[in-house]
């Protein structure tokens, strides 16, 4: 009976203090709205429900009851996503996305805390490996894997998922080895975005990118893996491989690629096991999202090769102010990039954490009138202006 008291008291203590916040930001747009309870509060007018729980609040702690937040009871953003995707001014479409708002639908009770699932893939040689790797996205990254059970996303947990998305780039890598599914001139970039809870979990290998706006500002939370990014030219240079200008050169003069890592592409890597210079080693990184994060996009170099990451940010951010849809400031990304005359296949994908603020409109100002007081000479004056003398 206690712990169902107690349980009962942390959701009424976070609908509580929830109430209390919107109703001091005057339901500012801004403000997250959290899944566990916005479908509650948009029965009730903010100020009755504040009352009603404010009221059943005073008579529990009268009662000797200790009312506590438990790490259930966390609160999680509600995820909104959109994404478009155009083939530009390339002859095929070697370009996959992955976008999961609700991860439950696929996994069921897999993770015990709100889940989406994002990624971007983009193919060369074909369109393949990209297509694969799209698939069996769900598969590599969840299915296959072992995480501890525990219902905290606490650091073990964290570490364990980590290593979980380095292993299943590198199991896709493996499998695109296999001749009778991609040819071996044939690979991908990857990024895939994971949120769980509060915590992003960001993991590429390759030329795409994902960025984050954090108050109208851009924080890149990938590194683009290109052979003029200094640290991996040493790293492909230290295992012997060869950069030529903004290429690393594979095995046969014919062949060259523009990034550094990537998955596939076994022509360059064989033989199976052996050491090479293109890796399908993804960094992983994992944030902390906090109510200053407002979305994430996600995005193939087509975007990043014509427009920089605050470029973008601020293009979808003044678009959602606008109309507030994800899936038209993604298209609103890819037309940019594609009017700004971006050569490659076009695709993009935000991920929106919070309502934008919307842009206060400006109303007309009224006509200001002023009043003038004149003295008797410059009344006789202006009276004789007027009558022609």
């Amino acid at each position: 009976m206690k712990e169902t008291t107690e349980i009962m008291c942390n959701v009424i203590d976070v609908q509580y203090q929830l109430c209390l916040a919107k109703d001091q930001q005057n339901m500012a747009p801004s403000t997250p709205v959290f899944d566990s309870i916005s479908t509650e509060v948009s029965r009730f007018e903010t100020g009755a429900i504040c009352s009603v729980l404010n009221g059943v609040i005073r008579r529990l702690i009268s009662q000797g009851l200790q009312v506590v937040e438990s790490s259930a009871a966390k609160l999680f953003p509600r995820i909104r996503s959109g994404s478009y995707a155009d083939i530009g001014s390339r002859p095929s479409m070697d370009d996959e996305h992955v976008r999961i708002d609700d991860l439950s639908a696929h996994l069921g009770s897999y993770f015990k805390c709100p889940s989406s699932f994002y990624a971007v893939f983009d193919g060369h040689g074909g369109p393949d490996a990209a297509a694969y790797v799209k698939r069996n996205a769900v598969r590599l990254f969840f299915e296959d894997v072992h995480l501890p059970q525990t219902s905290d996303v606490d650091d073990v947990f964290l570490r364990a998922l980590l290593n979980s998305h380095r292993e299943a780039f590198l199991q896709a890598d493996s499998a695109l080895a296999d001749k009778s599914i991609v040819s071996s001139s044939c690979g991908t970039t990857a990024l895939t975005a994971l949120v769980l809870g509060r915590h992003l979990v960001v993991a590429n290998a390759g030329d795409c990118r994902a960025v984050l706006c954090r108050k109208g500002v851009a924080v890149d939370v990938s590194q683009d893996h290109k052979p003029s990014y200094l640290p991996e030219r040493r790293r492909v240079e230290e295992l012997g491989g060869r950069v030529q200008g903004e290429y690393l050169n594979g095995p046969s003069v014919t062949r060259a690629l523009s990034v550094t890592r990537a998955l596939g592409d076994w022509d360059f890597k064989l033989p199976v096991g052996s050491t090479s210079p293109l890796t399908a080693e993804p960094e992983v990184q994992q944030f902390m999202l906090t109510e200053a994060d407002e979305f994430l996009i996600i995005g193939c170099d087509g975007i990043w090769d014509v427009m920089s990451s605050q470029h973008a940010v601020s293009l979808v951010r003044r678009g959602l102010r606008r109309h507030d849809d994800p899936e038209l400031s993604a298209r609103e990304l890819v037309m940019e990039a594609s009017r700004l005359h971006s050569a490659d296949n076009l695709t993009a994908v935000v991920v929106c954490f919070a309502s934008p603020n919307p842009v206060e409109s400006c109303e007309p100002r009224s006509r200001r009138l002023r009043f003038f007081c004149l003295s008797e000479e410059a009344r006789s004056k202006l009276k004789s202006l007027f009558e022609g003398n």
